[in-house]
């Protein structure tokens, strides 16, 4: 398939089937996001995987409460990809004092977004969640400090009615060629 179908076909799914992953599909996910480019090539990224019903549960129930609420369908995914920032790389630190951005924020973007797409070319739904309490899943998941926990992605077969059709925007509100785009 074409990416350009795969990216046109994929959606945000927050309703899964209660059917288990393949570990070979899910590592096949984890390796698209290992060959993403970085920074430097510094790799700043680490994958924990959630499979297990129990541990995803044990997680929702920590990091889905209050404001983060409207996450708990995570509960009933498959598997959670759990993204993590290796902290200590000093390209990153020194990137974000220099030039005042977070470099490895968008090697992440560009993993999760990797893991994402070969997940849609494998017939599993996805959705990107950067809605839940960090500071619980590090301590449920015993995550030491030396990393940040930036990123869920809930994984598993779309149930009926898993998605919401989404906005498209069109090319000419998006993109603009060689002209002054202050009055927009």
């Amino acid at each position: 398939m074409a990416i350009l179908d795969i990216i046109k076909q994929r959606k945000s799914v927050r309703k899964y089937l209660d059917k288990p992953i393949d570990r070979d599909k899910i590592e096949l996910c984890i390796e698209a996001a290992r060959l993403s480019p970085t920074a430097d090539n510094l790799r700043p990224w680490r994958f924990i995987v959630l499979d297990n019903r129990e541990l995803i549960q044990k997680l929702t129930d920590a990091v889905c409460t209050g404001i983060c609420r409207r996450t708990r369908f995570i509960g009933n995914a498959a598997a959670l990809v759990i993204i993590l920032a290796d902290l200590n790389i000093v390209i990153h630190r020194l990137g974000a004092a220099i030039f005042g951005t977070q470099h490895y924020l968008l090697d992440i973007g560009i993993a999760g977004e990797h893991i994402v797409l070969q997940a849609q070319e494998l017939g599993i739904g996805t959705c990107w969640i950067n809605l839940f309490n960090a500071k619980a899943a590090r301590k449920v998941l015993k995550i030491p400090q030396k990393y940040r926990v930036v990123s869920l992605i809930a994984m598993g077969y779309p149930a009926e009615g898993a998605t919401r059709n989404r906005p498209d925007h069109t090319m000419e509100k998006i993109l603009f060629y060689n002209r002054d785009i202050s009055n927009l």
